[in-house]
């Protein structure tokens, strides 16, 4: 199990000591200086859990530094903790306001200040699920609520302006008159279904469907072939290809909605 991290910074070298001589176990621990480029650098480099203030006589000069990091440590979600005497203690609170999470006065308990970085972690542990199960919940919500995509190919544009007519009032829809072109779209696009012309010059559906089940990302995405064809041989020739179904020409709207929902809703 990875040790938390332990950035360690101040004056007051015999806490500091303490630190590196009960807590190494515990923790990865690094020290610091209180210049603020070493601090960014040591924050970037060690990315650490805690950054942990040694305080012994600190001026107002010197805290400074921690209002200049207010941000970055805000930013990577670094835990500031203080130790030393209540009146350093109470002057870094004053001088630094609302940035210590917690502070800890003399006589230190190093005992004490390990339990708390550890709660504060699991704390934060928890918080970072329950934000993910949030999050989750929020996608999945936004995904059921999005308009789903359909994109059609087909040579002809007739078709693809009654079959956008059909489609507009319930589905974003996507009009391709090639494969070619339905591969541009998606190489930075993604639809949902493809309805898809079976006969066209040049790549026919039935290639199209090949090169499109090539492609990993796309081998998914259900494939409604567009024919008006009717021969029962080429039909059968078109359903050994395991499209998702095949709708006859001229196309009846509730047929073709109620296909559709059949597979993305």
């Amino acid at each position: 199990m990875d040790k938390y991290k332990i950035l360690i910074c101040g004056k007051q070298n015999i806490i500091i000591d303490d630190f590196f001589h009960h807590l190494s176990d515990d923790f990865d621990l690094l020290t610091t200086s209180f210049r603020y480029e070493d601090i960014v650098k040591h924050v970037s480099l060690f990315h650490p859990d805690v950054f942990m203030l040694c305080l012994n006589g600190e001026t107002k000069e010197d805290l400074s530094v921690m209002m200049e990091l207010k941000r970055i440590f805000t930013r990577e979600s670094i835990f500031v903790f203080i130790a030393g005497s209540r009146e350093d203690c109470d002057f870094f609170k004053s001088t630094v306001v609302y940035m210590a999470e917690e502070s800890f006065e003399k006589p230190i308990n190093i005992v004490a200040i390990r339990n708390r970085i550890n709660d504060y972690m699991e704390d934060k542990k928890k918080k970072e699920i329950e934000d993910a199960k949030i999050q989750a919940e929020l996608e999945k919500i936004k995904e059921e609520n999005r308009r789903k995509h359909v994109l059609v190919i087909d040579d002809d544009p007739i078709m693809l302006k009654v079959v956008k007519e059909h489609l507009h009032e319930n589905y974003d829809v996507a009009t391709a008159i090639s494969g070619k072109i339905a591969y541009k779209f998606l190489e930075s696009k993604t639809t949902d279904m493809i309805l898809l012309d079976y006969e066209m010059p040049g790549e026919d559906g039935p290639d199209v469907l090949i090169n499109l089940r090539k492609r990993e990302e796309l081998s998914n995405i259900p494939i409604i072939f567009l024919t008006g064809v009717s021969d029962k041989d080429k039909i059968t020739a078109a359903l050994s290809l395991k499209p998702q179904g095949y709708l006859l020409k001229p196309i009846d709207k509730d047929k073709l909605i109620g296909t559709i929902e059949k597979f993305i809703g």
